[in-house]
């Protein structure tokens, strides 16, 4: 039976997919075979999580882990553990790539120049590009014949408005590419592709998706496109994360380099790696801790969080000229009820009314019946979106 492989491949995770390529006639019809999640690599504490298509957990098979593992080790483990699989075949593989810089605005069969142009763009998003095409040449390696998709976080907000992606640079700063990309786009994708299914006939012309987890971002959709994001030229603007501190005075940037002697290495990993919420609460950039913390670093935390989620929703709000919908989902998003409470109470003043009942029961609408502006949580679904394009490539 062919089969198509999705690949989301992080700095110490390797999440991956297996669907059946007769169900691809649709959106709705992809069903996944096997789900599964590398956590903890490139020195963590390496951890195998894999389910079956209905979500329960399922035999692993790729043996026990060391205590130490790299993602090209990982990417072996899979590769054996798909070669043993009885009846199955592989039609295609799809990754999701952060970056496709202004040359890629939609999915697109790799080739070896393609994949050299994709690593010329790893300064953009050096955290995210160099793993995301890491598993490319193994699998290349090994399935020379095997057709193998790009799929990209950036190409969702390919459309947006030239007002909405320049910054207020030199001319030729941004003829060469100094523009607001956006990301986090598979996922504000596949929200957009489902959306009639959970609002039915309610209104969805002006709607903010609010990607809510480790990595935080908001998007504004008006009418089905993308027009404004919380992410720009980098992954680290907007919201605070996890580790990431989001949107910051770059003036504040020099003062680090200039006045206080801190390299462009050491600034990159405090930015990147020690802010955000855990640089906040000083205990954990995990929300799921903070909200169980009865310290008070935690608790400021959550509310800086949130008191930002405001902040950006209003802005896109400006952007859209109203607002119609507010839509949570990741992880965040989609479990923190607490987080999402806080964030709805902060736009009462745009016409959304909290269902605290529906909140807490993580219900699809959290809204009242009569809120001008409905509040719902959707969970996302990034790689069905890489599966469903890569299926669409093949023909």
């Amino acid at each position: 039976m062919s089969h198509i492989l999705t690949l989301n491949s992080g700095s110490s995770s390797l999440k991956f997919a297996l669907y059946p390529l007769a169900g691809a006639s649709s959106l709705d019809a992809l069903s996944p075979r096997y789900r599964g999640k590398f956590s903890g690599l490139n020195g963590g504490t390496p951890k195998l999580t894999l389910q079956d298509g209905e979500g329960n957990p399922t035999t692993n098979d790729m043996g026990e882990l060391p205590e130490r593992l790299e993602l090209p080790g990982a990417i072996a483990r899979l590769l054996s553990w798909l070669d043993d699989l009885p009846n199955l075949s592989l039609a295609v593989v799809g990754h999701r790539v952060v970056h496709g810089g202004r040359e890629y605005h939609r999915p697109v069969v790799l080739t070896p120049e393609i994949t050299a142009t994709l690593r010329g763009f790893e300064s953009l998003a050096p955290l995210h590009q160099p793993f995301c095409l890491a598993p490319v040449a193994p699998l290349a390696e090994r399935y020379p014949e095997l057709p193998q998709v790009a799929c990209f976080d950036t190409a969702f907000h390919a459309d947006q408005p030239d007002v909405a992606r320049q910054f207020a640079l030199p001319r030729d700063m941004t003829a060469r590419g100094l523009i607001r990309y956006g990301f986090h786009g598979l996922s504000y994708d596949y929200i957009n592709q489902v959306l009639p299914d959970h609002l039915g006939n309610a209104p969805r012309e002006r709607v903010i998706v609010a990607h809510l987890g480790n990595g935080a971002s908001l998007c504004a959709i008006r009418h089905g496109t993308s027009v404004a994001s919380t992410m720009g030229f980098t992954a680290i603007e907007g919201m605070p994360m996890g580790t990431r501190s989001g949107s910051l005075d770059p003036g504040l940037v020099l003062h680090l380099i200039q006045q206080e002697g801190m390299s462009v290495e050491e600034v990159t990993e405090l930015l990147y790696k020690r802010s955000g919420l855990l640089g906040v609460s000083g205990i954990s950039g995990d929300m799921r801790e903070l909200l169980e913390s009865p310290a008070d670093e935690a608790r400021e935390a959550v509310e800086l969080f949130a008191y930002r989620a405001v902040r950006e929703i209003g802005s896109l709000a400006a952007a859209l000229g109203g607002l119609d919908q507010l839509v949570f989902t990741a992880g965040i998003g989609e479990r923190a009820s607490p987080v999402r409470q806080a964030i709805c109470r902060g736009c009462e003043w745009l016409g959304l009314e909290l269902d605290p009942d529906a909140n807490r029961r993580d219900a699809s609408r959290i809204s009242r019946a009569d809120s001008r502006v409905g509040a719902w949580v959707i969970p996302t679904d990034e790689e069905r979106m890489i599966a469903w394009y890569s299926a669409n490539c093949l023909q």
